[in-house]
């Protein structure tokens, strides 16, 4: 059995593009996306915009990314480390995840 540490993530095959698009349409998930791009990071790290916003938005916010495919959301220690899913997001939609950075910067 799994320990409660581990979330689930769907599968590579079970991405869809609608999920992954809406994940990415909130300007702070892509805030978050945005800061793993060069790397993983733990979730401590990761800012948002409103550093008065609640942790559990912060933690809805992660949910809504990894549940769509977009984040990988791992234990590490006592924290959590995020980092983006870009073969699977690349395999499933090439190009994708690139170009929505690369216009988030904009």
């Amino acid at each position: 059995m799994a320990p409660d540490t581990d979330l689930h993530h769907p599968a590579r095959d079970d991405l869809r593009l609608t999920d992954v698009l809406f994940a990415l349409s909130d300007p702070e998930r892509l805030a978050i996306v945005r800061q793993l791009a060069d790397g993983p990071l733990e979730m401590a790290q990761c800012h948002l915009s409103d550093p008065s916003m609640p942790k559990s938005t912060k933690s809805h916010l992660m949910k809504v990314l990894r549940e769509a495919g977009v984040i990988r959301n791992e234990p590490l220690g006592r924290g959590r480390r995020l980092s983006i899913r870009h073969e699977d997001l690349e395999a499933r939609f090439p190009g994708l995840i690139g170009s929505v950075l690369a216009a988030s910067h904009l």
